[in-house]
C-alpha cells in the first residue's frame, strides 16, 4: 500500500439556514456555501429568504475543470 501523500485539513461550520462556512487550506478567508436559484427552490428556500451562495456542487464542478 502506498504512503499517504496529503491530508486535507478542512473545517466546516453551520452559519444559518443552508449557509455553511468552510475553512480550507491556502485561503486567508473562509469560503461560504449555500443555495441559489433552482437549488434553493428544490430545498424550499424562498427567494430573498437567504443570501445566495454557491453550492458545494458548484465547487465540485469547478474543481473538476468545468
Amino acid at each position: 500500500m502506498a504512503e499517504i501523500a496529503y491530508v486535507s485539513r478542512v473545517k466546516v461550520e453551520p452559519v444559518e439556514g443552508k449557509i455553511r462556512r468552510a475553512y480550507v487550506p491556502a485561503e486567508d478567508e473562509p469560503v461560504h456555501f449555500g443555495v441559489h436559484g433552482e437549488v434553493a427552490e428544490h430545498y424550499g428556500v424562498s427567494p430573498g429568504e437567504e443570501e445566495p451562495h454557491s453550492t458545494t456542487l458548484d465547487y465540485l464542478v469547478a474543481a473538476a475543470g468545468g
